[in-house]
């Protein structure tokens, strides 16, 4: 059943984009990497433009290096990559929403950290928000797996164009050519 604060459309003053391990060691592994490293960039240029926070997780960075160069250079200077080796975003020391309420989250693996991240952030009574082009996982079955569970247990699942355009809210905004020309 899925929780009725999930429900309230996306408010740019109130989310906050989390792009969880999108790292230089995965990029043989994951099936689509190269999409979902372009999904999730799409997405980051979106929270830039419509002001959004970004919030970024490494995990284990000695390991498994940095995050990618195709993020690194889009993210806002000031963000921190913070590193972390628990699953869950929400437990890397520093992880902090800015005071929002709504998570738009990204990234990699989504049976394990996508979905761990989001089952934390429902607990917290949180509504997620999850852009299912923009998470990778291994296999695709594992990824399926993933989007599944947090679906179920009340997490939105869409995609970075879906999620872009209901931030945006309205054609007339003045952040719709930039938008348009992220989504094309």
């Amino acid at each position: 059943m899925t929780d009725a604060s999930a429900l309230t459309g996306l408010n740019p003053a109130r989310t906050v984009l989390v792009v969880v391990d999108v790292q230089e060691a995965f990029r043989p592994s994951i099936d689509g990497f190269d999409r979902v490293v372009e999904r999730c960039a799409r997405a980051i240029r979106g929270a830039v433009a419509l002001d959004l926070p970004v919030v970024v997780t490494e995990q284990y960075p000695k390991g498994l290096g940095d995050t990618v160069p195709e993020l690194l250079a889009v993210l806002p200077d000031d963000t921190a990559r913070l590193p972390k080796t628990v699953f869950s975003a929400t437990r890397a020391r520093g992880f902090h929403l800015k005071g929002r309420d709504q998570v738009v989250l990204v990234g990699i693996e989504g049976h394990v950290c996508i979905q761990a991240t989001a089952l934390d952030l429902l607990r917290q009574g949180l509504a997620v928000h999850v852009a299912g082009d923009a998470v990778g996982s291994r296999t695709a079955e594992d990824r399926d797996a993933g989007l599944t569970r947090v679906a179920r247990a009340g997490a939105l699942v869409g995609t970075t164009e879906s999620i872009l355009l209901e931030l945006l809210g309205d054609a007339a905004s003045p952040h719709f050519k930039t938008i348009q020309e992220l989504i094309r």
